[in-house]
């Protein structure tokens, strides 16, 4: 497996992870959380919005990452 498919799988399952976690965010109060995720407060009720959002985009970069990292080579002979 080449470093290029290694880094596209790692990039990919990271921006899968993410996504969820901003996900987990939206709908678990902060009293909820893990205790080793940032955001988290003993019984708290309040909601990580920004979290969740910072979370989101992360993953979603990474994904817009490995797509463009997947797609084929250009030959450049082919353009002269």
């Amino acid at each position: 497996m080449s470093k290029n498919t290694i880094l596209v799988v790692v990039a990919a399952v990271a921006g899968v992870l993410l996504i969820g976690l901003g996900i987990y965010y939206w709908v678990e109060p902060a009293g909820s959380l893990p205790t080793w995720l940032p955001g988290y407060t003993s019984g708290s009720g309040h909601h990580h919005v920004k979290h969740g959002i910072a979370a989101f985009l992360v993953g979603v970069a990474c994904l817009v990452f490995a797509w463009f990292r997947s797609a084929p080579k250009k030959k450049d002979a082919e353009a002269a």
